[in-house]
């Protein structure tokens, strides 16, 4: 009988598609000559279960690639008025230069964009991306979003909140004051549509499309491998944290799972984002790949422990059948083209002989 078979740290990465780094690393040149946090912000199972699960249809690579090509000699028209999709109305008088996004950071990159100041949780930021973000100053979220005076003095130009959870208790009111304020009501769960938004926000419409269509081909590229191997069969991704153990239904890497690889849900999360499990439902899990996302910087090791120590755990058929993985919460449990990406690469490595 076998447990856990495979750790994150022994996944070998597959690399982008070569289109998608070049463009990478030059939107990153940009990005460094001017000045420009969920996963973690959702440390709750109501956070989690909050999250909307909208998407649109995926699109083909075609009809992405299309999108860039068009997108070549769309330039954003400043002044810009837009309304968010709470319904606010907000002007930019001219190409942001200094950004303030939390937990959008994975998009920003992808933009050739870097914030004034990034998401971190417990003093960490989102540890995938940190080699793109040197020098951004760290922002601690732990105990909820940023002061109105913390924001002001880095005196962003547009603020961008990833999910409506953001806005509330009056910061949206808060923060408008500052500078223009966009809120997604879930940008991970829409990715087409939020970084194309924020590509036009930020004059950066091309980068968007380019981003998008080698995303997008990667997608299919991944779903013609794995076909033979996962038709038929199920994927179910268990986070731990401090406050317990949740099966996670269509965020994040569940996203990924279903919606871009179309490897079918459990049951137990057919219709939810976020289940919180017990070890009484452990005999109705029937998934036939598992993933274990130990949200360590939150203590999910002891929830973690209680879960693969039990007997009942032990009797599952995906775990006698050795089909338990590790994998890292720090994309796993992010949203953006490069956390998602390096999730694809996951599975990819773990499911393919």
């Amino acid at each position: 009988m076998q447990d856990i078979i495979i750790s994150a740290g022994k996944i070998r990465k597959v690399l982008l598609p070569a289109s998608f780094c070049l463009l990478l690393a030059a939107a990153l040149l940009s990005g460094c000559s001017s000045e420009s946090a969920d996963g973690g912000a959702d440390n709750s199972a109501s956070a989690a279960a909050a999250a909307s699960t909208q998407s649109s249809a995926e699109p083909t690579a075609a009809a992405t690639a299309q999108a860039a090509q068009t997108a070549q000699t769309a330039q954003t028209a400043y002044p810009l008025t837009v309304t968010d999709e709470l319904g606010h109305e907000l002007t930019l008088d001219a190409a942001p230069q200094r950004v303030f996004a939390p937990y959008l950071e994975d998009s920003l990159v992808v933009l050739g964009i870097k914030p004034v100041a990034q998401w971190a949780n417990n003093g960490e930021g989102q540890a995938y991306l940190q080699d793109k973000l040197a020098g951004v100053p760290l922002l601690d979220f732990n105990s909820g979003l940023p002061s109105p005076e913390v924001i002001m003095e880095l005196q962003p130009d547009l603020i961008v909140l990833h999910n409506a959870n953001y806005a509330e208790n009056g910061v949206y009111e808060q923060y408008s004051k500052i500078a223009p304020t966009y809120v997604f009501k879930q940008a991970a769960g829409d990715l087409d549509s939020s970084v194309t938004l924020l590509g036009e926000l930020v004059g950066k419409q091309e980068a968007a499309a380019e981003g998008l269509a080698a995303y997008h081909q990667k997608v299919e590229d991944a779903k013609a491998e794995l076909a033979p191997f996962t038709d038929g069969k199920k994927a179910l991704i268990i986070r731990f944290n401090a406050r317990g153990m949740f099966l996670m239904g269509g965020v994040y890497g569940g996203f990924v799972l279903a919606d871009q690889l179309g490897i079918a849900k459990s049951d137990l999360v057919a219709a939810e984002n976020s289940l919180e499990l017990s070890l009484e439902l452990l005999p109705q899990i029937d998934a036939d790949y598992i993933f274990l996302a130990n949200d360590t910087s939150n203590s999910g090791e002891i929830f973690y422990k209680e879960l693969t120590e039990s007997s009942i755990w032990k009797s599952i058929p995906a775990v006698q059948a050795g089909h338990v993985y590790n994998v890292d919460d720090r994309y796993w449990l992010g949203g953006g083209i490069v956390a998602y990406s390096n999730v694809i690469d996951d599975v990819l490595e773990i499911i393919v002989p």
